[in-house]
């Protein structure tokens, strides 16, 4: 805490010294000065400085009273000794209190609260448990902070007075605060008219009397930029970089310019947002993508909480185009369609670099994330695709007023009591019914699905035809739930030595991976997120709702999770050779047999197909790469890392239509167009692993020749030459059967279709896999005469009664009147599959 005040109190110094300067540069931003402008240095009898505002003692001005009967002047343990802080004190409230405001005049406020939980000799500040309220309608309900934060409301004022009061929860609790603000906002700071309503409707909704509503912010974004501090705004508010909100960083590219924003009448203002918002953004980065390619720039931002309706602002100026009406593109929201075609010269009275604003209204999802993505209009020529984003803010609408709250607990009293006098009359009548047929034998109860065999996945609910939803694999959690696979956290340790150093076996997204010991000397693989962080969370949950309902012999099996101590913790079989990937290329590699390397691919896809033909709508992948394919010691490999993974589309539905996710070099370009997802898209990335396996290098490589850098566009060049010997694994000449690198090429090959509809499934893919296996194990598939016929090539759609021999990845599967099903006997966690086609 010391450390922290000390940094406070420096920066104000600092800032102090600067601020000459910084006006002088800008002196733009000291254009607004507010009606009402109130800035209180809560329980301090001095001035205090911070930004290089000033704030004055909460008891020295005649426009502002408090309850001081009921409240406590209270000073930091260790103040610093140079400049006050409005952190160095506090207004402490041992039962409800205020402060009274003078308004002179009405309309829309900003009201910004400052705490800083610090200790005193009396009190903990951390401790404290309050509400804040504005003028009879609640701002914080239950609020407490053990760091330094500032809340900020945006609140319309009516009358000649704003009373602001903290209400302690219970008698033993206290409220307090450090400093506040109140002041005026600029006119049309907040307009009634013209946000729209984003919903899966597909009609457009205006929302009506938006300056009635209360706002809290909850994030300011500089899109492209740099950290904005007050200093660089004419309304003293910090704007964050947009980086760690990106869904995809390879798809944004930076942009900026020099020159001040073209403000326009009836655009956006200063006030609206600084001269740095619209003076950088994010573009479409065309450099990692194929000339005319078509896809989204995404950002999630987390807001805290699901199904809070928001006040989305977004912020655009074109620093972009060359010259007018070259800028088409679409916005979408919670992957809603929020405005097509906008072409913003039309918009800025046909004026380059003119910013402008646009306000839309949107719920927050499951997750408690506002999704806001931007992509190419079909408008756009083929050379004139682009999108941008300039700023991003969210505020939450505050609904919730004292009296109210009053209203719906005698609502819920009211319907409390009407529901438990209903149930004594059902439970009478019950009894009586019981009475008369307790001697009538009872029938007995079928055997539940469980006990006849394994169910397939049950996914609950299909996608919207208007939403591109980024919902997970939602399953029923059987008749245990999930808690059969929770493992202690303790435990845990113990199995990892406390998460040593040492043991680590590989890192990733969502955290450290280390290799562990249960109890019962079972060895895992424990990947462990980042301790207290939540992000991955939806991630963390897909996994465990996909992997505790399927169980295939190519597929990684859980073993358990842990979620307590704010833990996000994985438990997975261990793959004792690990991924794919360091058996193709890097300097520890061990070199791999072709058998070998058809015998990981046919593993691979058999987990795949399963994965796709297991249940009803099917489970895509959705991140097929080779470090997602691990190797157990006998180098079977299983298909890993279901975080990204998604159900597949209903059954009259013909793709998901989603955000892209994914790994690029991987990503199936109509996708990544798109953004309507099928099975076929893990097809697409299987293909790129095939000729990884071939080749023996990365996806993507930028630091080779232009034209070898995507691995997929490269070796197709090769295989459509015919000469694709000339490009593989160093280690494999010489070994390969002609025969089977010819069919295994062409698998990759239609894998890698522009189109979906045109590559082949899964299973198709598993059959000509194992075919390839088998013409370079005996020379041959087919008598001489097809042979000298079609030069070795089977049919692009191979029938059921052309059998290959058994696969050699150690199961053996049967084919039975052309219904596949798993040998048991063989394997007791090859799961059976409920669909004809299933192998």
């Amino acid at each position: 805490m010391e450390a922290h005040q000390e940094a406070i109190h420096f920066l104000c110094v600092t800032v102090t010294l600067l601020c000459p300067l910084l006006h002088f540069s800008s002196p733009s931003l000291a254009s607004f000065i507010p009606t009402d402008n109130y800035l209180i240095n809560c329980g301090s009898p001095t001035n205090a400085s911070l930004y290089n505002r000033f704030f004055v003692p909460d008891a020295s001005s005649k426009s502002v009273s408090f309850s001081a009967d009921n409240s406590i002047s209270l000073k930091s343990k260790t103040p610093p000794q140079d400049s006050p802080s409005p952190y160095d004190t506090a207004r402490v409230f041992t039962s409800d209190g205020s402060y009274k405001l003078n308004i002179k005049r009405n309309g829309t406020h900003l009201v910004r609260f400052h705490f800083s939980p610090f200790e005193s000799d009396n009190f903990k500040l951390a401790s404290a448990k309050f509400g804040v309220l504005a003028n009879g309608l609640l701002l914080l309900q239950d609020f407490s902070t053990q760091v330094v934060v500032l809340k900020e409301f945006i609140v319309k004022v009516d009358g000649d007075v704003i009373e602001i009061e903290f209400r302690p929860v219970g008698d033993k609790n206290f409220g307090f605060v450090n400093a506040i603000e109140v002041f005026s906002a600029p006119e049309d700071f907040i307009v009634d008219d013209g946000a729209r309503v984003i919903s899966g409707s597909g009609s457009i909704e205006e929302f009506r009397n938006l300056s009635s509503e209360i706002l809290e912010t909850i994030l300011r974004i500089n899109v492209g930029g740099s950290e904005l501090t007050p200093f660089n705004d004419t309304l003293w508010r910090t704007w964050v970089p947009d980086d760690e909100f990106l869904v995809l960083k390879s798809a944004a590219k930076r942009v900026a310019t020099t020159h001040p924003p073209n403000y326009q009448k009836g655009g956006a203002s200063r006030e609206i947002g600084p001269d740095n918002v619209y003076m950088t953004a994010q573009e479409m980065n065309r450099d990692n993508a194929m000339l005319g390619a078509r896809f989204n720039i995404t950002w999630d931002f987390p807001v805290g909480s699901h199904g809070n309706r928001h006040l989305v602002r977004l912020h655009f100026c074109d620093i972009v185009s060359p010259s007018l009406n070259q800028l088409y593109f679409n916005v979408f929201i919670n992957d809603y369609s929020a405005y097509k075609d906008l072409d913003l010269s039309s918009i800025t009275f046909h004026s380059l670099a003119s910013p402008v604003y646009m306000d839309f209204v949107a719920d927050s999802d499951d997750a408690g994330v506002v999704r806001v993505s931007v992509g190419p209009s079909e408008l756009s020529g083929s050379l004139k695709v682009n999108a941008i984003l300039n700023g991003v803010e969210i505020m939450k609408m505050v609904h919730l007023t004292v009296s109210e709250t009053g209203e719906k607990n005698k609502k819920i009293w009211i319907v409390v009591g009407s529901v438990v006098g209903g149930f004594v009359l059902l439970c009478l009548v019950a009894l009586a019914v019981l009475v008369l047929f307790k001697c009538r034998k009872k029938k007995p109860k079928p055997r539940p699905a469980d006990s006849v065999g394994w169910t397939p996945l049950r996914a609950y609910g299909c996608s919207s035809h208007s939403k591109m939803s980024e919902g997970t694999v939602n399953a029923s959690p059987g008749q245990n739930g999930y808690h059969r696979l929770k493992i202690p956290f303790t435990d845990l340790q113990t199995a990892t030595n406390n998460f040593d150093k040492n043991l680590i076996i590989g890192s990733g997204g969502f955290g450290m991976v280390y290799k562990g010991v249960l109890r019962d000397n079972t060895k895992v693989a424990v990947k462990r997120g980042v301790p207290g962080s939540r992000q991955g969370l939806p991630e963390f949950q897909t996994e465990i709702t996909v992997l505790s309902k399927i169980r295939h012999r190519h597929l990684v099996s859980l073993v358990g999770y842990c979620e307590e101590q704010s833990e996000m913790i994985l438990v997975y079989e261990y793959m004792e050779k690990g991924p794919l990937k360091k058996h193709l290329y890097g300097p520890d590699r061990t070199p791999l047999s072709w058998k070998q390397r058809l015998e990981i691919c046919i593993g691979a896809a058999r987990g795949l197909h399963y994965l796709h033909t297991g249940s009803a709508e099917g489970i895509i992948h959705r991140d097929i790469k080779s470090t997602n394919i691990l190797l157990d010691e006998n180098y079977v490999s299983k298909v890993a890392d279901f975080g990204l993974s998604r159900s597949g589309p209903c059954l009259d539905e013909t793709h998901v239509s989603t955000g892209v996710k994914g790994s690029f070099g991987y990503l199936d370009p109509e996708y990544f167009r798109r953004q309507q997802l099928t099975d076929k898209s893990d097809v697409y990335s299987f293909g790129v692993v095939l000729f990884e396996v071939l080749c023996a290098r990365t996806a993507v490589d930028p630091l080779l020749a232009r034209e070898q850098v995507n691995l997929a566009e490269w070796a197709m060049q090769w295989q459509k030459k015919g000469m694709l010997e000339h490009i593989i694994d160093p280690q494999l000449i010489g070994k390969i059967n002609l025969d089977s690198l010819k069919k295994f090429g062409e698998t990759a090959e239609k894998c890698l279709a522009d189109y979906g509809v045109d590559r082949p499934s899964m299973g198709d893919v598993l059959w000509n896999l194992e075919y390839a296996l088998q013409l370079q194990e005996s020379g041959s598939g087919l008598p001489r005469e097809q042979r000298e016929d079609s030069n070795t090539n089977p049919p692009a759609l191979p029938t059921r009664t052309i059998v290959p021999q058994a696969p050699s990845s150690h199961v053996r599967e049967k084919e039975v009147d052309g219904n596949a099903s798993s040998d048991l006997r063989t394997s007791q966690v090859f799961s059976q599959l409920m669909t004809n086609e299933g192998r």
